[in-house]
């Protein structure tokens, strides 16, 4: 008769018996040990490269700013689960399931920042190579000359000291042009390294229009990435509204129907499969939807 409640009181005795038997400082730091212990466990390596970088940028979440996530995914689950159902068990398990998403949506942050980073250092690499080649006329000399500017960091800073190796060992711009076009497939990279093949094939000669003229199309491209990414924020803060009325849909129903007819409808096992598969398609949409909003940002 009172499982739902013996159930809440166990939890909540199993986690306050654990915190007890820690010795740290205080409750913050053990939550934020804990959770930090298992993202370093079971995150690929991947994960950790991105997550790194992201906190060179600074841009990366504090533990306070995770915190407040996980709240708010726990909080609103239990809420609008309790709303589909008036089950405090399954509020709960909806709760802990929207929790095991934050470390895949930080992930997928994560991966934007680093992409997003990388593009930039992709533009500041084509820009300043045709920048320094139209003074030295060599494409080695340029490639030493973006690297002494200071302009570039690692990944693209050590792939630049590799190509500059490359040419050097093996005499021709060939092979380094190759290894940058493979790790970077942009167009402005593989179209940059393409003309500067074939001037250094053909000649140096009447070559400072084709340059000015990449030049310009490496601005264009830029800008609309940029324009795209702010058109991709405005869609994605309605998507998020969208996303969240759906789930409150379930309140102008019961509004509809009455409460009581709706707690009568539950007793049907179809009628709770149906929520239950509402909850879930809703939850799929706005995944893929973030998804989609987070992948290849800063991309051609």
């Amino acid at each position: 008769m009172y499982i739902e409640e013996l159930f809440i009181i166990t939890i909540f005795v199993v986690f306050f018996v654990t915190i007890r038997n820690y010795k740290g400082d205080n409750l913050g730091k053990f939550i934020v040990e804990q959770i930090q212990g298992m993202y370093e466990k079971f995150t690929p390596y991947s994960f950790r490269v991105v997550r790194e970088k992201t906190k060179q940028l600074g841009q990366e979440y504090t533990p306070r700013q995770y915190m407040i996530q996980v709240c708010l995914f726990a909080g609103f689950a239990g809420i609008v689960s309790y709303l589909y159902f008036y089950n405090l068990i399954i509020s709960i398990i909806y709760a802990i399931v929207a929790v095991s998403f934050v470390p895949y949506l930080s992930y997928l942050r994560c991966k934007k920042v680093y992409s997003e980073f990388i593009f930039e250092q992709i533009q500041v690499y084509t820009s300043n190579t045709i920048m320094e080649f139209s003074t030295t006329q060599s494409f080695v000399k340029a490639l030493e000359g973006v690297k002494a500017s200071g302009v570039l960091e690692d990944p693209v800073l050590s792939d630049v000291e590799q190509m500059i190796s490359m040419s050097y060992d093996n005499g021709t711009i060939d092979e380094a042009l190759e290894y940058m076009s493979r790790l970077y497939p942009y167009f402005i990279v593989k179209n940059m390294h393409q003309l500067f093949l074939q001037i250094t094939k053909e000649g140096a000669r009447n070559s400072a229009d084709s340059l000015e003229n990449m030049q310009l199309d490496i601005d264009m491209l830029v800008e609309s990435v940029y324009r795209d990414r702010i058109e991709r924020a405005t869609f994605h803060k309605n998507f998020l509204q969208f996303g969240i009325m759906l789930y409150l849909l379930v309140m102008l129903v019961q509004y509809l129907l009455g409460r009581e007819t709706y707690l009568q409808l539950l007793n049907r096992w179809y009628i709770r499969f149906l929520m239950h598969s509402v909850l879930i398609v809703n939850t799929y949409f706005l995944i893929k939807g973030e998804k989609y909003y987070y992948e290849n940002v800063g991309a051609e």
